[in-house]
């Protein structure tokens, strides 16, 4: 492969896209420098990238089910991998949301974008579910790009919700939400960012565990930014979600994300008892301006089951929980542009790149944008603004105040082993929004209050079912615990689960 030179049309455009100009002496000494320097270039086009055999080669990308096979629109495609024949998942068959990598199954992001995209090896968690037994046997249905809350952006349709498919699964994992609620299917993944596990685990009365950031690799998944990327376990159960957990949690040496990982025997913490625990019911995640009564009246119903097994259950204030969404937007409109403008690679560290999702998205993006849903564009519009008009002045400060954020979390938790709140302030939109631009927008994002200021803090957190409203649409209850005392909240959440009272709520 030879690297195209840039030509002298070249150059004057770069340096006009670059706010400065070309002298004449300057232009001649730029095309006498460029063939030499190009010569790099191609010499590090023709070394041959190094990869690791896989270690499961037999595999079916497989295709996707018809909608009488997939009701709910969960499944992009149904595939069959196998791991090792023992291990702690042994018999467990996991799903897959589509921003994951798998060699040689289609990675698309929900999107047109990606729609020819084949990654060429596996994500870590991926190798690390097959290592411990795991089947995968669905790649799942998302947000396109991950860039809404509601569950209705995907190319492929929306994700409609198990208990009234008049309304949405949510987003943007909602696949692997929606999924849990077929038999063969008993464990998925999901990504979050600003709740994308926790929501579509609200909506649709399932188990969804976002952990300590850093905790698990996200080495092979598309991300939105390094510093709030997150992946983790979706069940029926907790304990499940803890098993999962289990196995792909630790440090690797490839994700930069990561700078120290320890883990916990999470399954040995649920023991099914809430002794000695206690809870800080956050104040200001209730009674917020979008929120549904029905969801606050039912999570303040949840909270004493939780006393009567043996924790104590008090309200705790904490201002800046209502303060967070500047530094959220701050970000996260800034962080995902400057992703997406670099195909996906994002710049200055030292870990494991994909040089073929970064063609495929580079490529994409140029060609198609204009299939990029009405979220993506206004991320991108709104990114791009801010780092032209403010030089990325707001993502810096945005930067430096999650400190602010995240300390007043951890000063609350020196009293309380968990915080306590609605996962979602409101139950699963309706599936109305049509393609309407405006009501897309307004549905995706406007349930994120108490969900995404602990992705940008990075505290374990947990979304479990505690009661439906009259309705039928279910109402998920949230436990944020701890940097790295992820197995405190499963205690948590199992010892609640575990309560035969939680369902009459």
């Amino acid at each position: 492969m030879t690297i195209r030179r840039p030509t002298s049309q070249d150059l004057q455009r770069l340096a006009e896209a670059n706010n400065f100009d070309i002298t004449d002496a300057e232009m001649q000494a730029f095309e006498a420098m460029i063939p030499g320097l190009f010569q790099s270039y191609d010499a590090l086009a023709q070394m041959p990238e190094e990869r690791a055999p896989l270690r499961y080669p037999s595999r079916d990308a497989g295709t996707r089910p018809t909608p009488a096979q997939d009701p709910y629109n969960a499944i992009l495609r149904r595939c069959l991998l196998q791991g090792a024949t023992g291990g702690k998942l042994a018999g467990k068959r996991i799903g897959l949301k589509n921003n994951i990598c798998v060699a040689g199954f289609p990675m698309t992001c929900a999107s047109k974008v990606l729609e020819d995209y084949i990654p060429d090896s596996d994500a870590t968690i991926v190798t690390r579910m097959l290592d411990e037994g795991a089947e995968i046997n669905a790649i799942l249905n998302l947000d396109n790009f991950a860039f809404s809350g509601a569950g209705d952006t995907s190319a492929f349709g929306p994700t409609l919700n198990p208990h009234n498919t008049a309304h949405l699964a949510g987003g943007s994992s909602g696949g692997s939400a929606a999924a849990l609620f077929y038999d063969d299917i008993d464990i998925t993944i999901g990504g979050d960012q600003g709740g994308s596990i926790r929501i579509p685990a609200s909506f649709c009365g399932v188990v969804g565990h976002k952990p300590t950031h850093g905790l698990v690799p996200y080495t092979g998944i598309v991300g939105i930014d390094n510093t709030f990327d997150h992946a983790g376990p979706m069940a029926r159960t907790v304990y499940d979600a803890a098993l999962l957990l289990e196995v792909i949690a630790g440090k690797d040496p490839l994700d930069p994300r990561q700078s120290d990982a320890p883990v916990q025997p999470y399954t040995a913490a649920l023991n099914g008892d809430a002794s000695g625990l206690r809870v800080g019911v956050l104040t200001q995640g209730f009674g917020l301006p979008e929120s549904d009564l029905a969801v606050d009246y039912r999570v303040r119903r949840a909270l004493p089951l939780l006393a009567e097994l043996g924790a104590t259950v008090t309200d705790v204030s904490i201002p800046w929980h209502a303060r967070a969404t500047g530094i959220v937007w701050g970000l996260m409109a800034e962080g995902a542009t400057a992703l997406l403008q670099s195909s996906g690679t994002g710049r200055h560290f030292e870990g494991l790149y994909n040089p073929g999702l970064a063609h495929a998205l580079g490529q994409g993006r140029r060609a198609q944008a204009n299939d990029f849903p009405p979220t993506v564009k206004l991320v991108l519009l709104i990114g791009s603004y801010m780092t032209e008009r403010y030089n990325s002045r707001m993502y810096a400060k945005a930067q430096n105040m999650r400190r602010q954020l995240r300390a007043a979390y951890d000063e609350a938790l020196t009293q309380f082993d968990v915080l306590a709140m609605p996962t979602t302030p409101m139950t699963a939109h309706r599936n109305d929004a049509n393609g309407n631009p405006h009501a897309v927008l307004s549905h995706g994002w406007d349930m994120l209050a108490n969900t995404a200021p602990f992705d940008m803090t990075g505290h374990p957190a947990i979304s479990i079912p505690c009661g439906k409203t009259a309705e039928g649409l279910p109402v998920g209850l949230m436990l944020v615990g701890r940097p790295f005392d992820d197995a405190t909240v499963l205690r948590a959440a199992h010892a609640f689960e575990q309560s035969a009272d939680w369902q009459t709520i």
